[in-house]
């Protein structure tokens, strides 16, 4: 085993939902695939007085989906040990600094720490302020911190926390965990690019007439009414996710493909986008909220309804945007997306849509005129979730007498079994945080420009009053996220509410 997989994990809100349903998951992935061995260690804390016992009972717990043996699930939870913790009190530190050393010494560990705030942001500044001056930090070994998102509420509050975090741990040490950057096909965008020359060497304005980033969820608010109510879907999803798609879809090539060449593309790109003035808000981004709605005989409340929400909430559940992006690249090819809950269909999904041939030979036969006078689009489509794979949409002639253009749609999506077999979005993204790879982590330059791209449109929006709820739950949002596109000449490509409405499932 190599010397960094050596290593004593601190979790900080350990008995928590995301700690539960991803952390420990993944930590046995890496365990049963001997990505971590018997040289680690796990500290779980948070307020809840549990016994290591009891801790391990529920990592146990968490893992019975993955099917292990039981001496497999028993020998991995020995690894867990629990300390009850306010991490406001010092004297817990000085607990839990003891624990970190009595573990390095069992295991082994070389001083190597990687801490966990998998908690409210509220306590990241005051949880590394105590590791560093509870002596915490002084081991030999590496030092790294992964913090979830949200990293602020805007750039001011982002700003703050970051200063707080690099007073202690450098911007090297820092992983500021997305999990869409974990998946599958975000990092296969890189791969479709700049190993394909059809595809990088018509990536520029010449040839694509304009790029939909798609990320549509089709439930609602569930158990996160009472965050989601304070957040919204712009800065829930627009702010990190979409941004982050987009800054790899406009990157130009690295010079390598490593962590460093990789961010530094991106936050150029990141700081090509176009910072709107309020006017440009206006024009260029729509938000909606849902209202009860009816899908294939299915009643859903609308958000005004869900738990936890104000019963006259303006907050939106559904963006829709164009983004320009002002670089010699991308000039003039607007980048739209969208996203929401409550959508028709669950799904994540990117469509390059290039431009149309010069000329369409085909409508200038006078003998046999084509049916279509405009011929389909040629769209590149990367499917990133529910399923993964991607497809490119080309025309051909449809079969028989004539020469009337017929779409066709070479297809590849990944097998059932492979997309089982790869590793989950957390599993990834720790495995790569142990190695110091921090290329699928978003730097604190990538955070700030986000930021500054979203407040504008946060302020102009809140300086107007919303005619919220604006969409039927079931559908693809309301319709001036069409007229939004519609106004420059284009279509979205994804319709799936289309579908239900043909087939009488849908109003």
């Amino acid at each position: 085993m190599t010397e960094n997989k050596k290593v004593l994990f601190t979790i900080f809100g350990a008995t928590g939902d995301l700690a539960q349903r991803k952390l420990y998951p993944s930590l046995f992935r890496l365990y049963r695939k001997g990505d971590i061995d018997e040289q680690f260690a796990v500290i779980g804390t948070a307020r809840r007085p549990w016994s290591d016992e009891h801790y391990r009972e529920v990592v146990k717990e968490t893992v019975a989906s993955l099917k292990p043996t039981e001496e497999e699930a028993e020998k991995f939870a020995s690894h867990f040990y629990y300390q009850s913790h306010d991490v406001q009190d010092t004297e817990h530190y000085v607990t839990l600094k003891k624990l970190t050393d009595q573990l390095d010494e069992k295991y082994q560990l070389n001083g190597n720490r990687l801490y966990y705030l998998a908690m409210s942001p509220n306590f990241f500044g005051v949880i590394v302020q105590h590791l560093k001056s509870q002596g915490m930090m002084d081991s030999t070994g590496y030092h790294r911190v992964i913090i979830e998102k949200p990293f602020g509420s805007d750039y001011e509050t982002a700003k703050q926390l970051n200063e707080e975090i690099t007073a202690v741990f450098s911007e090297k040490e820092i992983y500021r965990i997305d999990h869409y950057l974990g998946k599958e096909m975000i990092q296969n965008i890189s791969a479709i690019r700049f190993a394909n020359n059809i595809f990088e060497s018509m990536w520029n304005n010449r040839y694509i007439d304009n790029v939909q980033i798609n990320l549509a969820e089709d439930l609602g608010v569930e158990e996160r009414g009472g965050y989601y109510d304070k957040s919204g879907a712009l800065k829930d999803m627009v702010q990190n996710h979409v941004l982050q798609i987009l800054s790899l879809l406009a990157m130009e090539p690295p010079a390598a493909f490593s962590d460093h060449e990789i961010r530094t593309e991106k936050i150029k790109a990141l700081n090509a986008v176009r910072v709107y003035t309020e006017k440009e808000v206006h024009e260029n981004f729509v938000r909606g909220q849902y209202d009860k709605g009816t899908l294939d005989n299915k009643d859903f409340p609308a958000y005004q309804q869900e738990p936890n929400v104000s019963e006259d909430s303006t907050t939106e559940t559904f963006v829709a945007g164009k983004f320009k992006i002002d670089n010699f690249r991308w000039s003039g090819v607007p980048f739209y997306v969208r996203t929401g809950k409550r959508l028709t269909e669950k799904g994540t999904r990117i469509n390059i849509v290039f431009k149309q041939v010069p000329v369409n030979l085909f409508k200038a036969r006078i003998d046999e005129p084509c049916k279509d006078k405009k011929l389909p689009q040629n769209v590149l489509t990367i499917y990133i979730q529910p399923t993964e794979g991607f497809s490119l949409s080309l025309n051909g002639k449809e079969i028989g007498q004539g020469f009337n253009p017929q779409p066709v749609k070479l297809d590849y999506r990944n097998s059932a079994e492979a997309v089982e077999n790869s590793p989950e979005a957390y599993e990834r993204l720790i495995f790569d945080a142990l190695n110091g790879d921090s290329t699928n982590f978003t730097h604190w330059d990538e955070v700030a420009q986000s930021w500054r791209i979203v407040d504008v449109i946060r302020h102009a929006w809140d300086k107007v009053d919303p005619d919220f709820p604006n969409y039927a739950a079931g559908t693809m949002g309301p319709q001036a996220a069409f007229d939004l596109i519609e106004k420059d000449g284009f279509e979205w490509i994804w319709q799936p509410d289309n579908w239900y409405r043909e087939r009488g499932l849908l109003k």
